[in-house]
This record gives C-alpha cells, sequence and structure tokens, in this order.
C-alpha cells in the first residue's frame, strides 16, 4: 500500500484535520517530538499575531493505540484557537445577517487564490476560498511529514533545514555536520547558521514590514543516511527527485525548487557538475562531490538530498495592490487580512517535512512491509545485496 494522506480544514474554522494512510505498525509515535515540530513551524522572525494566538498540537483520534501504530490509518486533528471569535462567521449552519456581518469577501486580493478559486468552483463569496487556499493548512503538513520524519529516524535517516537568503540579504553557506546544523539553526530566529547574518535579516525585515510590504526568500533542506536506490529511472512518475519537486512546488506561496546546485548547472561545464564515483571498503560505492544533490536517474545515489526552494514575499501586503470588486467590477485597492511580513524561517520547516514525507513514501515503496519488523528485515538484506555487489 502506498503512503499518502488527505487533509481537510479552513483556517478559521475549528480544526484542521488529517488521515494518513500506509504507515506500518508498531511504529513508536513521540508525541512530544512531534508537537516540537509543529511548534517550530509557529516560530521564526517576521511572523505576524496569528502565531500568538495558535498553540498548535496534534491529538490522535484514530490509528495509534499505546504509542505505536497498528497499521490502520492513523487520524488526527489540530484544534484551532482563533475558532472561538469566528463560530458564527464561518458556521457550518445558515445564518442570517448581512454580508459585512458573515464576512462576506467579494474583493479578490491579488497574488491569492481568491479569485481563480471563485471563478472556478462560481462562489460569490471568495471566503470560501481564502479560507482553504490559507497557509494555515501546513500546520496539518508538518504533523504528517513528522510522523514521516520519526519513520525515517528508526533507519538513520535525518532530516534538517536552513534559510538561505531573506531578500537582499544572502547567508554565508557553512558546510556543518547535520547534528550541528540542526542545532545552530535552531537557536537562530531565522534559521541561518551565524549571528551576523542573523541581525541583518531581522533588521531588514523590520524595515520591510515598516514599510507595508513584505518579503521571500530561499530555504534548503539536507537529508542525511538516505540509502541508494529509492526512486526509479523507469517511468517519469517514479522519480523521486521528481516527486519531491512537485511536493515542494505545493507548499504554499513556492515558487521555484532545484536538486544540488540546481540552476548553476546550466552555467558551468560538465566536469564542474558531475559527480565522480568512488569506492572503498568503508564506504562501498560513493561519490567524490554531491553537485547533484543525492540523485542520478531519478534515484538516490547515498549521497545526502539537498533540495532547495523559493519562496515569494506574501501577497497580502498593508500597502494594499489593485484589484476589481467581483460585485461592482470596479477598481479598489486590495483589502488586508492578517499576514506576515516574513514567513521564510517558518517555510524552512515545512520544506523539511514536505522533503521528508516524499522520501518516507519511496522508502516504503522499496522496503514495504505491513509492520517495522517486517521493513527492518527488508532494509537489511537490501545491505546485505548492496555489500556482495
Amino acid at each position: 500500500m502506498s503512503l499518502r494522506y488527505l487533509t481537510a480544514g479552513e483556517t478559521h474554522g475549528p480544526q484542521l484535520t488529517a488521515i494518513i494512510e500506509g504507515l506500518p505498525s508498531n511504529l513508536n509515535i513521540d508525541f512530544e517530538e512531534l508537537n516540537f515540530q509543529l511548534h517550530r513551524r509557529q516560530k521564526g522572525y517576521g511572523r505576524g499575531r496569528r502565531m500568538q494566538i495558535e498553540k498548535d498540537q496534534a491529538t490522535f483520534v484514530g490509528g495509534i493505540r499505546h504509542g505505536y501504530t497498528t497499521g490502520a490509518p492513523v487520524a488526527l486533528v489540530v484544534e484551532n484557537n482563533d475558532w472561538k471569535h469566528w463560530q458564527k462567521i464561518m458556521n457550518i449552519e445558515p445564518i442570517e445577517g448581512s454580508d459585512e456581518e458573515k464576512r462576506r469577501v467579494h474583493r479578490p486580493r491579488p497574488g491569492h487564490a481568491d479569485l481563480n478559486g471563485g471563478l472556478k468552483y462560481n462562489l460569490k463569496d471568495l471566503r470560501n476560498v481564502l479560507e482553504r487556499s490559507s497557509a494555515r493548512e501546513t500546520t496539518v503538513r508538518v504533523a504528517c511529514g513528522a510522523i514521516a520524519r520519526q519513520f525515517l529516524a528508526e533507519f538513520g535517516i535525518k532530516v534538517a533545514g536552513r534559510v538561505l537568503r531573506i531578500g537582499e540579504i544572502e547567508a554565508p553557506y557553512r558546510d556543518l555536520p547535520i547534528d550541528e546544523l540542526i542545532e545552530v539553526t535552531e537557536a537562530s530566529s531565522v534559521r541561518v547558521t551565524d549571528a551576523e547574518t542573523e541581525k541583518k535579516m531581522e533588521a531588514y525585515i523590520d524595515q520591510i514590514k515598516q514599510e507595508g510590504d513584505s518579503i521571500g526568500g530561499i530555504v534548503e533542506c539536507i537529508v542525511e543516511g538516505v540509502p541508494i536506490g529509492l526512486g526509479s529511472h523507469v517511468q517519469y512518475d517514479r522519480k523521486l527527485d521528481a516527486r519531491i519537486a512537485q511536493g515542494v512546488m505545493s507548499i504554499n506561496a513556492f515558487k521555484g525548487v532545484e536538486i544540488g546546485i540546481g540552476f548553476e548547472a546550466g552555467t558551468i561545464r560538465g566536469s564542474q557538475v558531475h559527480d565522480e564515483i568512488m569506492h572503498t571498503d568503508e564506504r562501498g560505492y560513493h561519490r567524490a562531490t554531491n553537485r547533484l544533490g543525492g540523485f542520478e536517474g531519478g534515484m538516490t545515489n547515498g549521497m545526502p538530498v539537498v533540495v532547495r526552494g523559493v519562496m515569494k514575499p506574501i501577497p497580502t501586503l498593508y500597502k494594499p495592490l489593485q484589484s476589481v470588486d467581483i460585485d461592482t467590477k470596479e477598481a479598489f485597492s486590495a483589502q488586508v487580512e492578517r499576514s506576515d511580513a516574513c514567513a521564510v524561517p517558518a517555510a524552512s520547516v515545512v520544506l523539511e517535512h514536505v522533503v521528508a514525507w516524499e522520501i518516507a513514501k519511496a522508502f516504503l515503496e522499496k522496503f514495504g512491509g505491513d509492520s517495522m519488523e517486517e521493513i527492518r528485515a527488508n532494509v537489511a538484506s537490501y545491505q546485505a545485496q548492496l555489500e556482495n555487489y
């Protein structure tokens, strides 16, 4: 069975819900660690007031008993603490009142899903679009990814993330051991690896906020310990790097993705791009460099997986852009919904969990079994195969 999940819920609804199907039995779930990952998503310099309202915690309502998965679908919910202020507006039952009382949205905001979603689904209240298209949904995507992360950790696979750039400011690239990278970035308000850049980015975000604007950036995810051979070269939709790219592009506000050196490969010679193959008794087959980010032919090659994503500035601005009222067709300055000046550090956390999910999914396809014990046996058999190759 393929690993998959579905999410449901709105940004101002009572809760967000996810159902995960395909997890093996006997995976021990660390609830404290999972909620820590949700907390990481809420941190970061530049976040708005919503993060002061919500204290995200996942509650499991199916598929886990006495701390272990049972093999059944796992169901989890994350309550929205802000729901108490929106009960009437977001009520499932019909309510009486004016458009103002219902908080009907008829003025689409540029850069959001508002107008496209309204046209597609024939909705005259664009709140029905923005409530679901909100990045609030990434809360439960992180929760699902956190379970995948715990699964991967059972096989020695570690996941880290960092911010490489916020707007005009680029962080110096430090090649740190993954445990140190996790520790250093977690202590940073903007998830960078040096204090000087952190201060510059904080000041820059403050400036952007004062000007009523927003700013995006570039984030990176690194995954170490990934075995050779996840994914496949035989069909386009089985190439793991392609599946990761799709997952990254599905994150709200992400407009670009690259693996390894990515777009730089189009500017330099082949001898500066491809990774030479080495072999030692200690490491087996490996690469002298990792310019291709852990992939060749759509498959992992045993080197660390390196994925970068580009997040555009959040489109909700306090110096509004021009739009058109869907009722009157008249021009207006787009209305402001609560927003962040910069959500790049949080996007780094979301990236980690989206990548972790795709790798866990490919891992289960390669070593699939109904229980953790069966999967461990399959992994051991494959490792013996590699050692004898």
